[in-house]
């Protein structure tokens, strides 16, 4: 897996960086111009070929020093350069005021700000460089208007240009992804929309959080020559493991991973059935099963040796109906089902989809007493919403719940209200601060649902399963969907899986099915994909 970072670790980073020699700031601020240069070619080749127009828009900090160099490199390149500066060139820090004098010798500086700024002469202009706050935004953009107006102009142009964000488009918290100053009208008239975003060395966790994809477009992330381990790098970083009272667990917990290609995920020679693990999936009532019946099969396709699904005794003859290799035994009550996992061969449950609300808070109880690895979903979650207290007290560390945005308002409330509260200033309180904070307060793995999916540990691991940019798979936002991952992640626990990994694997391999089918897809058709992404994987 990839690290994610949020803005103060990668200021640590360079900072060690730069205090071990390695390296000097302003070094690292040629090669973060270099690798924008580098990129507008690579993502345009044709804009290589001769010169074209380029108008660079720089702030008042180092994000506006790595402006300057992208400015004096296309100058030199052969292309027509126009550079605006919002803010003082006298504040600007040392390094990008060396910059900016490197540019000084070759073209002017205009003011970016002044209300009588005129940006009519800037038609043709075919690249804008944004480099106005990148990751050190505190504060909403949009209260700059003339520099806003200025990016309205252009994507509302004839001849539009295209427009590169340096390290993150401007008005994006680099730590959430969430535009500071959120505009409830238009949130995003909040932040720059960009064609190609250019980060340094890592992505950032605001690449792949909230809205934050939507205005980044595309990452291409570019090397500015930091060397060594970056986990070492981190631990080397002392100053950002300082808590902070209005953030989450996720200002003082490490780098976040971005979920990524699992390294295996096959069975072995020699084994039978009962080495892979018993699933059992709780179902529902007359008429509920269909739920329960996508999560077995989801169990059952990812390798679970033997699944059964458990329905009411007044449901077993229509679940018998649809169901061949997945087994059944009927549970009525509470008592039955603790007779039922008195046979240890069940090694994994998952309780929710389709079970019903009254039926889940019978039967939640015993699963948990009987200490198995368990899911907990939909109505399993649900059914506790008045005193979420008590199911955190039943939890163990085996135990995953897998909440989208709805239930997870209901079982974490306080969280919820944090992370939905207009984002004033940066760097905001993020997805993965609040998913931190649930699992520490739920003592089990929490899986946050939705494109941005999160998922975290009690002692705060965390990653993010993304389905952005050439991930994308809108047609994941059908009924049924999250059944058949909650059936993933209990498949793969039946396996052995320790909750971290099967709950990062069952979401990677989730979105790579929808990838796998596309445009049309409904919830059976998920795990009837796994075989050929198996088979892609060489498992």
């Amino acid at each position: 897996m990839s690290e994610l970072l949020t803005a103060a670790q990668m200021r640590a980073i360079e900072q060690a960086a730069i205090e071990s020699d390695e390296v000097t700031g302003l070094e690292l601020m040629e090669r973060a111009g270099r690798g924008v240069v580098e990129a507008i070619f690579e993502e345009w080749p044709e804009l290589a070929k001769t010169s074209h127009k380029a108008v660079v828009l720089c702030g008042p900090g180092n994000n506006g020093g790595d402006g300057f160099v992208v400015a004096r490199l296309l100058k030199k390149w052969g292309w027509e350069v126009e550079v605006f500066l919002y803010g003082d060139a006298e504040k600007l820090p040392p390094d990008a005021r060396v910059s900016y004098g490197r540019w000084v010798e070759l073209g002017e500086v205009k003011p970016l700000g002044d209300a009588d700024f005129d940006i009519d002469h800037d038609m043709g202009a075919k690249v804008v460089i944004d480099a106005i706050f990148g990751t050190g935004l505190s504060r909403p953009f949009y209260t700059i208007g003339v520099v806003q107006d200025t990016l309205n102009y252009y994507s509302s142009s004839k001849d539009m240009p295209n427009v590169v964000s340096v390290d993150i488009p401007s008005g994006i918290c680099a730590d959430s992804g969430r535009y500071i100053g959120y505009d409830d009208e238009n949130p995003f008239d909040s932040c720059v929309w960009a064609n190609l975003t250019v980060s340094f060395h890592s992505e950032k966790l605001g690449h792949r959080l909230s809205l934050g994809p939507i205005g980044v477009q595309k990452i291409v992330v570019k090397s500015i020559g930091i060397g060594r381990d970056l986990k070492q790098r981190w631990e080397e970083t002392t100053p950002i493991s300082t808590p902070d009272a209005t953030r989450g667990a996720g200002q003082v917990n490490g780098i976040v991973k971005l979920v990524s290609k699992p390294t295996w995920i096959g069975k072995n020679y020699g084994w039978n059935k009962f080495s892979h693990g018993h699933a059992l999936i709780l179902s529902g009532t007359s008429g509920k099963g269909g739920a329960a019946r996508l999560s077995a099969r989801g169990a059952l396709r990812i390798g679970a040796g033997l699944v059964t699904v458990a329905p009411t005794p007044g449901a077993l003859q229509e679940n018998a109906a649809r169901l061949d290799a997945v087994m059944l035994s009927p549970v009525g009550d509470a008592q039955t089902l603790q007779a039922v996992l008195a046979d240890e061969r069940f090694n994994a449950l998952c309780l929710g989809p389709g079970l019903g609300v009254e039926r889940a808070r019978d039967l939640v109880p015993v699963a948990l007493a009987a200490k198995r690895a368990t899911v907990l979903d939909a109505d399993a979650l649900t059914a506790f919403k008045d005193d979420p207290s008590a199911l955190f007290d039943m939890l163990h560390e085996n135990c995953v719940l897998t909440p989208h945005a709805g239930e997870f308002a209901r079982l974490f409330p306080d969280i919820d209200k944090k992370l939905n509260a207009p984002a004033a200033k940066g760097p905001a309180y993020s997805k993965v601060d609040a998913t931190r904070d649930a699992a520490a307060q739920a003592g089990c793995v929490v899986l946050f649902k939705g494109p941005d999916t999160v998922i975290a540990a009690p002692d705060g691991a965390c990653s993010i399963n993304s389905a952005a940019y050439e991930r994308s798979a809108p047609w994941l936002a059908t009924a049924g969907s999250g059944d058949v991952l909650a059936g993933f992640i209990t498949g793969l626990l039946a396996r052995g899986f320790a909750p971290m990994p099967a709950a990062e694997t069952a979401a990677w391999l989730h979105v790579e099915c929808a990838l796998e089918f596309g445009p049309g897809l409904i919830a059976e058709d998920l795990p009837e994909q796994l075989p050929s992404v198996f088979r892609r994987l060489g498992a």
